[in-house]
């Protein structure tokens, strides 16, 4: 374990702030607290937010008394001011915008404890299952001695090939998978509910008189076996893909005289069989379920086939106005390219309200109307610097969260929890390590985990206006209120240089202190270090982060006047200030 440095830190950061500006002549004033009456409205529940509010719950922050590294601030160079109105909400944040998905290659992992301790204290609140395209494939009540319907073939087309389907079953018992009994069981322990995916390929590739009725009749089975647990259905992942089961089709073996290649109205017309069969088995056990509908992200590109091209319009006409959400899925950076920093990082705030415009524009085009707006997948897909496993997708992942509530999204799962490399190189977008990295410990948490980890503990349960005023550029601000009273906020360092702010909260009642956590790069790897410090305190071993989190004591000031903050380089600062 590294020792913790903290007020050597410090200074070196005042001296780097004050150099780099000690000849540009251009100070921004230190702000004085303004009108601290404090009375805020929320705003009513947006249309892309939905029924996700109803999830809502209001956070408390117990503020240190006397376990806080103390810190006296000298008189640097500001760089830059951040003002805050505590009373001018944006939106109440969703908690299912916290995320995270699990898979059916994740192996039985209720019964490791540690995992289960680091996914609990991440409150991801909605873990997504069963996976993501190999939800196409899966049925919920297959058994070893009973694997699949009769009327599924062995065989199934993905990425143009014929291939496996695959052993998928809910039932599997095996030490390498998750079965649906234990994914409930990771939901109690780790307080979280489900978002499901169910099987809308089956509706495609299926060999019987009526693949889409016997797809329809297993997606409303699960619901009614489901007995009211899950509010939350997906049908299909990213149907309008090569690479998903169900994209192109055996039509030699099919019944019902479907085409070879799916098309968004197709599918849409299909939503329609699925959402009546699994409503009309909700109504049966007294449940309530809301139905989503996949949609593409972002305006297709030329290269793109025509599926995709015609895809929303097609799914949006034949299926808008009867799906209760919905879903799009974003990995944000180039496919399989080997990304800069800057590359990287300028998606965590550009990508966010890009979908979520697109989107709105599409469905209002289409006359579908303003529905919740769910990204049940993201993450990043760089490769060739091990980026997914770096401190920088931290970095990226807080710039992400800040971005989805900002644009109002009711629900997000990150991608995901354990997965492995793919295809042997190094762009495992699993949160915690699988055994697969060598040199760290099972289930060892990647840098993303405390970036995510200090966002949940140190925002609060709504999001408020905030501006700030920079000389230089670089940093990216969220603020947010607690229902205890507190302001907290995340600051974003993106900038080659320390920064130095002062933060002036309008309409608050300010307390006599305030805390922070500083999050930090190691300096292994090059520029994407596959460790993270927090308040100086590093892992102890190859990469990752301090074991200890939850101990960590936050860096802490006196308020009197005026709150002062270092910002590092390429740091994310985790800050609360206390209420009176």
């Amino acid at each position: 374990m590294k020792v913790n440095h903290s007020i050597a830190i410090l200074i070196l950061l005042v001296a780097a702030a004050c150099k780099k500006h000690e000849n540009n002549n251009k100070e921004i004033p230190w702000l004085t607290p303004t009108d601290s009456t404090y009375a805020p409205v929320d705003p009513s529940t947006p249309p892309s937010v939905g029924f996700f509010s109803s999830n809502w719950t209001a956070k408390t922050f117990s503020a240190p008394v006397d376990s806080f590294v103390k810190v006296t601030f000298n008189t640097p160079v500001v760089t830059d001011s951040m003002v805050i109105d505590a009373n001018n909400v944006l939106v109440k944040v969703p908690p299912t915008v916290y995320g995270n998905n699990s898979n059916l290659w994740i192996g039985q992992i209720v019964t490791q404890p540690d995992l289960m301790q680091y996914i609990t204290d991440l409150k991801p609140n909605i873990i997504r299952g069963p996976a993501g395209s190999v939800s196409d494939q899966y049925f919920f009540n297959g058994t070893d001695a009973n694997p699949k319907p009769a009327d599924a073939p062995d065989s199934i087309y993905t990425s143009g090939t014929l291939n496996p389907i695959g052993s998928w079953y809910g039932a599997d018992a095996g030490s390498w998978t998750l079965s649906l009994d234990n994914y409930y069981s990771l939901l109690t322990q780790t307080n979280s509910t489900a978002i499901f995916t169910v099987n809308y390929g089956y509706a495609r590739y299926g060999t019987g008189v009526s693949p889409v009725d016997s797809a329809a009749h297993l997606a409303a089975n699960w619901v009614r076996a489901d007995n009211g647990r899950t509010k939350y259905w997906e049908i299909g992942n990213e149907c309008y893909g090569s690479w998903e089961a169900g994209y192109q089709i055996d039509t030699m073996k099919n019944q019902d005289h479907q085409p070879k290649f799916i098309s968004g109205k197709l599918y849409g017309q299909q939503a329609n069989i699925f959402a009546d069969s699994m409503r009309a088995a909700a109504q049966e056990i007294g449940a309530t379920i809301y139905i989503g509908a996949v949609l593409y992200g972002t305006p297709p590109q030329t290269s793109d086939d025509s599926v995709i091209q015609q895809w929303n319009a097609g799914v949006l006409k034949a299926f808008g106005t009867a799906a209760d959400f919905f879903i799009v899925h974003d990995y944000f950076t180039a496919y399989n390219a080997n990304s800069s920093v800057s590359d990287i990082l300028s998606t965590g705030t550009s990508e966010a309200p890009a979908v979520m415009n697109f989107v709105k524009g599409q469905v209002a085009q289409y006359g579908a109307g303003a529905k919740p707006i769910a990204m049940t997948e993201w993450n990043i897909q760089a490769t060739g610097s091990k980026q997914s496993t770096s401190y920088i997708a931290g970095m990226h992942a807080a710039l992400t969260l800040g971005s989805f509530i900002k644009n109002q999204y009711g629900e997000a799962s990150r991608w995901d929890l354990a997965n492995g490399p793919a295809q042997g190189t190094d762009n495992d977008q699993g949160m915690f390590n699988n055994g697969s990295e060598a040199g760290a410990p099972l289930w060892n948490p990647r840098p993303s985990f405390f970036y995510m980890y200090y966002f949940q503990k140190c925002f609060g349960d709504r999001m408020v206006y905030d501006t700030v005023r920079e000389l230089d550029g670089g940093i990216t601000a969220y603020a947010s209120t607690f229902s205890s009273g507190q302001v907290g906020a995340v600051i974003v360092n993106t900038d080659q240089f320390n920064h130095v702010m002062t933060i002036d909260i309008q309409h608050f009642p300010a307390g006599t202190k305030y805390h922070w956590y500083v999050l930090t790069g190691g300096s292994d790897n090059g520029s994407f270090s596959n460790q993270v410090y927090v308040n100086g305190v590093g892992p102890s071993t190859a990469t990752g982060g301090p074991l200890n989190y939850a101990s960590i004591k936050p860096y802490g000031a006196t308020l009197s006047g005026t709150l002062k903050l270092y910002v590092p380089t390429m740091s994310v600062v985790y800050l609360v200030v206390d209420h009176k």
